[in-house]
């Protein structure tokens, strides 16, 4: 296809940007409180906030992981590299602040296709001077691209944290996502290491499936497919699960850090992180 068949190849971002089209990433800033969405967004995001009333808790426990994830590799594991696929709207805390607030000399490279993350990515992900941050824009499933995009930043010999937060998802086939994941970790040196979430319908199974069946119904592109947990343990064969393995998103903090006291609910998002061996 050339550019005068499709519109968005060379246009402005804003001409591509419609505000009476949902929009994946405008809805999950919504669910995060943020405000870079729109009233068609809203919608949306109160149709599976209807289904699900715990699912707002679910994305905001997913990004308080991504950071007690990254602190975790950048402390504990000395990694100073991130691969963060599946960007989505910046908010607070973005992988590469939370890397650099432990480590400015860390480098950062983000991963979407989409021209909405794309234009703001560019203004608000700016690194530390003594580091790096970088955005491809490239689809996750063309793993050779965006592996050979982030080699221009990253260093493959030595350790990488690969954040796929939220993306797998979107994959209905789990020898697929298995396969995308195995491309990516194949390209990391020992000592990288991995970190998933996804939806899942074990806690509560009927409003999940309602909640999903809102969000695919109204906008759907690409669609949602719940997991879980023994399907995500699956994801991480051939690595190291660190403790605590694969739990429920609230209940994941590195060993010896979790808080005293009861442990938060399960919600239908488990985590895990895993090692390369």
């Amino acid at each position: 296809m050339t550019a005068d068949e499709n519109p968005s190849a060379d246009a402005p971002t804003q001409d591509v940007i419609r505000a009476d089209v949902p929009h994946s990433a405008r809805i999950y800033n919504f669910w995060l409180g943020g405000k870079d969405h729109y009233d068609i967004d809203r919608m949306v995001g109160e149709q599976v906030i209807q289904a699900e009333p715990d699912f707002v808790d679910q994305m905001r426990h997913n990004r308080a992981f991504l950071g007690r994830a990254v602190e975790y590799m950048v402390r504990e594991c000395g990694i100073r590299q991130f691969l963060d696929v599946g960007t989505g709207l910046p908010t607070a805390d973005n992988t590469h602040e939370v890397a650099q607030r432990a480590a400015p000399e860390s480098r950062i490279v983000y991963v979407d296709n989409d021209p909405i993350v794309l234009a703001h990515a560019r203004a608000l992900l700016t690194s530390s001077p003594e580091g790096a941050t970088d955005y491809i824009d490239a689809d996750m499933h063309d793993p050779g691209k965006v592996l050979a995009a982030a080699a221009e930043t990253l260093d493959f010999s030595k350790p990488v944290g690969v954040m796929m937060l939220g993306v797998l998802i979107h994959i209905a086939d789990d020898a697929d996502a298995k396969a995308l994941i195995d491309r990516f970790m194949d390209a990391t040196c020992a000592g990288s290491h991995l970190a998933i979430s996804v939806n899942t319908n074990v806690v509560k199974p009927e409003n999940m499936e309602r909640a999903a069946a809102a969000y695919n119904e109204a906008f759907g592109n690409p669609p949602v497919h719940l997991h879980t947990p023994e399907r995500l343990t699956a994801f991480f064969a051939g690595l190291e699960l660190v403790e605590p393995g694969v739990v429920s998103v609230g209940r994941w903090y590195p060993p010896g850090t979790a808080p005293s006291g009861a442990q938060a609910p399960e919600m239908d998002a488990f985590v895990g992180v895993a090692r390369k061996p």
